[in-house]
């Protein structure tokens, strides 16, 4: 066992302190990696506050890793020490099934092991990126390409392949019209990718406080929600719209956006079931869907396209000790656009 420094929380209202944590031996297929960056999505926040329920204490969050390779084993022959890696939600699958063999381990038939939170058979829990080290199945180790930014890239193992993969799978590009709903963590990248993709991006957001922001993304067009003229302006205009906020939304209102076969995919998780009647469906032929994050072929597609495009996260560089204030002012949407913990740094 190798022992690493971490953050942990001990209870929904807990708070982090440092900890020291153990990682499995290097095995024949690992790879031992030194993090040096650890984004915080806030799928973070509500594990560790225990808002989706299952909460497994002591948790330590993080699934947006980037590092170094410290050391492989001994048939690992992908990776090499110095090497800069990624990790994102998950660290391994069963490898057998029918989606893990198409390359879609995050829906593994046996149930994907993310990288926290998720039960071992010894009755502990994986633990995240929000420590010093990580050992990981080469399978789920991602090579970071070397026109990223180390620290702007780790957001994109979540945040970036959770946009990259539906606005691939719906058609966004040249010709395409596609709406992002929301700027935020999620949104701002969708915002890079789609328009690094072709497409024509409009942002719909609360306010239009960050439309500097969004324009400078690579947006066309700009619209605040909050102003009903947004929807009579823009009905029926775009092909895809890419929801990316977990509030509970008049949904049928932005179905009405769409035009004939377009689709509105939800990657945020509101709290309440949407309410949608089957016409507002069925008559324009439009589709309500949702997506997960990509498997790994996508993910390390989705890492050459941002290289090759200069796409990265807009992030606020943030020490071990400042982890708590931070996902407070997350929860308040004081960021822009995502924070990523300096673990090299202030925690290793």
């Amino acid at each position: 066992m190798t022992t690493f420094p971490a953050l942990e929380a001990v209870s929904a209202d807990s708070g982090f302190r440092r900890t020291t944590i153990e990682r499995r031996p290097v095995g024949a297929h690992d790879v031992e990696i030194e993090i040096d960056y650890a984004g915080i999505c806030h799928s973070d926040i509500h594990t560790v506050r225990d808002e989706w329920g299952g909460a497994r204490y002591p948790v330590t969050p993080g699934h947006e890793i980037v590092g170094r390779v410290r050391a492989v084993g001994e048939q690992v022959t992908g990776f090499t020490a110095g090497d800069t890696v990624g990790v994102g939600c998950f660290v391994d699958s069963c490898g057998r099934c029918e989606q893990c063999t198409q390359g879609l381990e995050q829906f593994c038939a046996e149930g994907v092991v993310a990288t926290y939170n998720t039960a071992l058979p010894d009755g502990s829990a994986t633990r995240g990126g929000y420590s010093a080290g990580i050992v990981v199945d080469e399978r789920f180790v991602l090579r970071v390409p070397e026109a990223l930014d180390p620290a702007k890239a780790a957001p994109l193992l979540c945040a970036g392949i959770t946009t990259y993969a539906p606005l691939k799978r719906w058609g966004a590009g040249p010709g395409s019209k596609v709406a992002v709903l929301g700027m935020g963590g999620l949104g701002h990248v969708a915002v890079k990718i789609a328009a690094a993709m072709g497409a024509e991006v409009t942002v719909l957001s609360q306010s239009l406080s960050k439309q500097e922001d969004g324009l400078a993304f690579g947006a066309t067009d700009y619209f605040a929600t909050k102003d009903p003229e947004t929807f009579e302006r823009n009905r029926g205009r775009f092909d895809l719209i890419i929801n990316t906020v977990s509030a509970d939304l008049p949904i049928e209102d932005y179905l009405s956006l769409l035009r004939v076969n377009g689709v509105l995919c939800s990657v945020g998780l509101p709290t309440e079931p949407y309410s949608v009647r089957p016409g507002a469906l069925i008559a324009p032929q439009r589709v309500l869907t949702g997506s997960m994050v990509g498997g790994i072929p996508e993910h390390r597609e989705m890492l050459e396209f941002c290289a090759e495009h200069g796409v990265e996260a807009e992030i606020e560089l943030i020490g071990a000790d400042e982890v708590d204030a931070a996902y407070d002012r997350v929860v308040a949407s004081d960021v822009r656009y995502r924070f990523v913990v300096d673990v090299a740094r202030t925690l290793a």
